[in-house]
């Protein structure tokens, strides 16, 4: 029987290419989007498109219950991949907006999972993996919003995996560095959203640099790589027997985590006040 697969996020970047590269090796994609023209968009591109916004728990019950429809009560992967950032310092974000990345970039993951798991329990096997960041195991200034919610997946993650043993359901994390998607740009319009840096205590810090730091970010940076290098491994997270429990992908990935290991916390941070 063919194989299916829920990927989220995936109108564009790692989504869009996991999508389509799983449908090049005969499984049966079901690729969720925010934005339902997305969704009809990739529909007419061969894939089955499914509305899914994590901010929204109705979509995310209709994707449920479209998807288990569709593959008659089973489902053999999900990648839990949607998500956006805010940059800027902390205390210029407000409650709602921590809020509502918590529930795009954390509490929607879980509501969607924990609807999943009953399926795949039935089946006695399945694959949860989560797209979490560098910025899960190090938090530099200005990325601590989306910081926070990875270090929180990091964390759900670990639980799940640890829980599911024995069920045949295993979980892993994809670690990824720079990867040339539109995350710039759509974090741009999520700060300019959210974010009256005029108003700001630090606005001249804003007018002196800050605001072209947050808007540039990562994107120049030599060690990105494209989507298609989460995707490998994405393929190995859900068809290898025995998956990891963590995929790194570039460069930064590998020396962020030896450098969080090996330093002190005062170089460390004097480390990613530059980075």
């Amino acid at each position: 029987m063919q194989k299916s697969i829920l990927i989220t996020g995936s109108s564009t970047g790692i989504g869009r290419d996991a999508c389509e590269t799983f449908a090049a090796r005969d499984w049966t994609v079901f690729a969720g989007c925010r934005k339902p023209e997305d969704a009809v968009a990739l529909t007419e591109l061969g894939l089955t498109g499914v509305h899914l916004d994590y901010e929204d728990p109705a979509s995310i019950d209709r994707a449920v219950d479209l998807v288990l429809a569709e593959t008659g009560g089973r489902l053999d992967a999900l990648f839990n991949n949607g998500a956006y950032a805010i940059p800027g310092p902390l205390e210029d974000l407000s409650r709602d907006a921590m809020t509502a990345i918590f529930n795009a970039n954390f509490l929607g993951w879980h509501d969607l999972t924990v609807r999943l798991i009953p399926a795949m329990r039935a089946e006695g096997r399945g694959r949860i993996v989560n797209c979490s960041s560098i910025l899960g195991f190090m938090s530099p200034p200005y990325r601590g919003a989306y910081s926070a919610t990875k270090y929180a997946v990091e964390a759900w993650s670990d639980a799940l995996r640890i829980e599911m043993k024995k069920t045949g359901i295993h979980v892993s994390l994809i670690e990824p560095g720079p990867i040339a998607t539109d995350f710039r740009k759509n974090a741009i319009r999520e700060f300019e959203k959210w974010v009256n840096w005029e108003r700001s205590p630090r606005v001249e810090a804003y007018r002196n640099g800050l605001l072209q730091r947050l808007r540039e970010g990562s994107q120049k940076s030599p060690f990105q790589l494209p989507p298609s290098a989460v995707t490998r491994k994405l393929i190995h997270a859900v068809e290898a027997p025995r998956p990891k429990s963590r995929y790194y992908v570039t460069t930064p990935t590998y020396l962020g985590d030896a450098a969080r290991r090996l330093l002190p916390t005062p170089l460390l941070d004097r480390i990613l006040a530059r980075s």
